[in-house]
């Protein structure tokens, strides 16, 4: 299956079966009961969906929208929780897929950690851009989705942003 950027492939609350990105991003919106929306995750390629669901099935966590256009296999949950109970090895995959994940989520907090904002939004588009190549980061993520993602307020980010072009 192919999605647009901005297209879903899930929402939050909804129940279904599992993906694998083949290609492009995903992100992960959560909508709070006040209507706000965070980021909550980014997808990269070969990652299996949702990973909450990966031993067994629970209803989408947030909302899944493709941040560019991108290449998602659908896996059906029942082929999906079958192969898992006749093929013990496939939770040792499992386990290595989430691991990745949790590899990835280190650095993120790496991006969090850092003492001065610049850096944090440094590291931010330099890991993005590994997966993103020449596309700026800007025109995938609000300057809120960027804020959230290294704990800094929107302006701070748009002041970060206004810089960066000025110092060009």
């Amino acid at each position: 299956m192919k999605l647009h950027k901005g297209e879903t492939l899930f929402r939050q609350g909804e129940s279904g079966g599992l993906y694998r990105l083949k290609s492009g991003l995903l992100k992960i919106v959560r909508v709070h009961e006040d209507g706000h929306a965070t980021l909550v995750n980014i997808i990269v390629p070969e990652e299996t969906i949702p990973h909450h669901s990966l031993i067994s099935p629970k209803p989408y966590y947030g909302t899944a929208v493709a941040l560019v256009a991108s290449e998602i296999e659908t896996i059906p949950s029942e082929e999906w929780y079958r192969e898992l109970d006749h093929n013990p090895e496939r939770f040792r995959i499992i386990a290595q897929q989430l691991q990745e994940k949790l590899r990835m989520m280190q650095q993120r907090i790496d991006q969090l950690t850092e003492v001065t904002p610049t850096v944090k939004l440094q590291k931010l588009e330099q890991w993005m851009h590994s997966y993103l190549g020449t596309t700026i980061l800007t025109d995938v993520l609000t300057q809120e989705e960027i804020g959230q993602l290294i704990g800094l307020r929107r302006e701070t980010v748009n002041r970060l942003l206004r810089e960066k072009v000025a110092k060009l």
